[in-house]
């Protein structure tokens, strides 16, 4: 005989998260071994003595962790998604019933604490993570990518020797075509210390670059290895960009210059 469900919404339910989460689920699991109630004395300087009670700072690191688990960056959608899982709701602590903060209370709370906080919370959980035998120290995995830095690569300034600095320069320098149409993009401020302003190329070094640049006189308005227009040769050792000393020149082959942020993670 067939069947049909019809669905009647119930005025009143007797429910449990613990009875329907399973056992073998991960976040359930994940609920059983992470503690982090340390943060209620690390994190209890950062909060008033009046007024309304904030977002449970362990609620906050959870959601921080469910959406890096989640790969969800939007505040916004990361309580969309918890709110629509049984699970990650019995994770934070949450019953079906009970709403969850606004996603507003997330973006302000995670601007409320200092990166030392973040730090403590990465170390303890590692050492949960050492102590529970899921991380061994016989191996070791190193990667890097580049990230796009926030930095033009016209604002870019010569690095100078310490000694007869301008005399240097001009003898150094091989001033393109693109140099004369349209003058360099100047930086408002120079955030570079003084060691990044220096130069730290050899006269072995020098003499190459000037050496490139002489014969790529011709076509100096082409990046080497790509069409884009407006290039340079420069490197690090010659070059920096004093709106972000943090970022470096990368090249790969075929492509163009650029500014980027030297990423590692072990």
């Amino acid at each position: 005989m067939q069947g049909k469900k019809e669905y009647q919404e119930k005025l009143f339910n007797n429910f449990q998260l613990s009875v329907r989460v399973p056992e073998h689920n991960f976040y359930r699991r994940l609920k059983d071994v992470l503690h982090l109630d340390f943060l209620y004395r690390e994190t209890k300087g950062y909060y008033g003595s009046s007024g309304q009670k904030s977002i449970d700072p362990v609620v906050f690191f959870k959601l921080c962790l469910v959406g890096y688990l989640e790969n969800v960056t939007s505040d916004r959608k990361l309580i969309e998604h918890c709110n629509m899982r049984l699970d990650i709701l019995y994770f934070l602590g949450y019953d079906i019933d009970e709403e969850l903060p606004w996603h507003s209370t997330i973006s302000r709370t995670r601007g409320l604490f200092p990166e030392s906080v973040f730090e403590g919370v990465f170390t303890r959980v590692f050492e949960l993570c050492v102590s529970a035998g899921m991380v061994s120290g016989h191996t070791q995995a190193i990667d890097s990518a580049p990230v796009k830095a926030n930095a033009s690569m016209d604002s870019l300034e010569l690095k100078v020797p310490e000694a007869d600095l301008e005399s240097h320069l001009r003898e150094v320098r091989h001033i393109s075509k693109r140099d004369k149409d349209r003058p360099l993009r100047q930086a408002k401020g120079n955030k570079a210390d003084k060691d990044q302003q220096t130069l730290s190329a050899t006269a072995k070094e020098l003499q190459a670059i000037k050496s490139r640049n002489t014969k790529w006189a011709k076509d100096q308005d082409q990046r080497p290895g790509s069409g884009n227009k407006g290039s340079r040769y420069t490197s690090n050792n010659t070059h920096y960009s004093p709106t972000d000393p943090d970022a470096r020149i990368s090249v790969k082959p075929g492509k163009a210059r650029k500014l980027n942020y030297q990423s590692q993670l072990t």
